[in-house]
């Protein structure tokens, strides 16, 4: 396993992710769950759930892995980033008021195995890469039993421990929270460019990607901004790469109105334009919501919330009327 700290100047500095923070004895860092013990850095949460429920897949979200299964989530607290909108600010920003007691690894594992309709286990909620040694000991003996693994994350994480972390997650939905530096300084205390870095990186391991960007109204809601976002993703990652947009609604310290509806179909319609798979969430509108063939344009997946009806594909994940691969990764018992 790599070492994901070293001593400097008599701190142990952090490798796991791009802040680097260089801990004296007994100090925490950004993310307020790896602190320094005199002699290494530790994860002060390993073993630790603060979320334990079995979602459909299409949640996390993923569209174009297993559509129609489930997936057993499990989640701790604390991230290394500090966004004035986070979602789930409650687990992100603090320690939860109640935990969930303590449940070990044999049992998360007996449990994706025997409930209905699931595929495997998603490390999401709060943000996993900081829950590192845990993730890796949980997705490796998931493994072994045949299940799949998903990380739900902010992509904010060096390319060392990313090299680690695709051998065992096999799907992921990263967080590209806008396509301009000042947003991620501003709001989320953290940078653009390694996140992209991470990106490109786990497209190069061959790990299913799909990607997620909230719409703040004012924030990232330029449709310039929208059309340099997907040009670089069709560019740099593929134009197949499953793209969500979600529409924001008012919590923790922002307190901008939501999204427009007709703001957030404009941004669907731009990136459209250079990506096969764009969807929409967190909308009432009934586009952005199923997947055509991106060579025919046949039908071939129904959403309702989180209903899924998958039509025109035959046993392989392929369109039953032209055979272009939509879903690499499919079932359809």
């Amino acid at each position: 396993m790599i070492s994901l700290f070293k001593r400097t100047n008599g701190k142990l500095e952090c490798l796991l992710c791009p802040h680097y923070c260089k801990l004296a004895h007994g100090k925490s860092g950004i993310c307020g769950v790896r602190k320094n013990t005199g002699e290494k850095i530790v994860l002060m949460t390993y073993n630790i759930l603060s979320g334990y429920s079995l979602d459909p897949v299409e949640k996390k979200p993923l569209y174009h892995f297993f559509p129609g299964y489930n997936v057993l989530s499990i989640g701790s607290f604390g991230c290394n980033m500090k966004c004035d909108f986070c979602q789930n600010y409650h687990i992100s920003q603090k320690i939860p008021e109640s935990l969930i007691p303590e449940i070990n690894i044999s049992k998360i594992i007996k449990d994706a195995l025997f409930v209905e309709n699931n595929i495997g286990i998603a490390f999401t909620y709060n943000e996993p890469v900081i829950w590192f040694e845990y993730m890796r000991d949980v997705a490796e003996t998931a493994k072994k039993e045949g299940l799949y693994t998903i990380m739900v994350s902010n992509g904010f994480v060096n390319s060392e421990p990313l090299g680690e972390i695709t051998e065992f997650i096999d799907a992921f939905n990263i967080d590209l929270k806008a396509f301009n530096n000042n947003f991620y300084r501003k709001l989320t205390g953290a940078e653009l460019e390694p996140v992209k870095n991470s990106l490109k990186q786990i497209v190069r391991s061959g790990k299913h990607l799909e990607i997620t960007t909230l719409v703040i109204p004012g924030q990232n809601d330029d449709e310039k901004e929208m059309e340099l976002q997907s040009e670089w993703i069709a560019g740099e990652l593929g134009k197949d790469i499953p793209f969500h947009l979600s529409r924001y609604f008012p919590t923790y310290k922002r307190d901008t109105p939501p999204t427009d509806e007709e703001s957030l179909k404009k941004l669907f319609d731009i990136a459209s334009k250079n990506l096969d798979y764009v969807y929409m969430g967190n909308s009432h509108s009934d586009i952005g919501q199923n997947t055509w063939c991106s060579s025919c344009g046949t039908e071939v997946t129904i959403r309702s919330g989180y209903k899924t009806r998958l039509i025109n594909l035959d046993e392989d994940g392929k369109c039953a009327c032209c055979g272009n691969l939509i879903y690499k990764y499919f079932t359809s018992s």
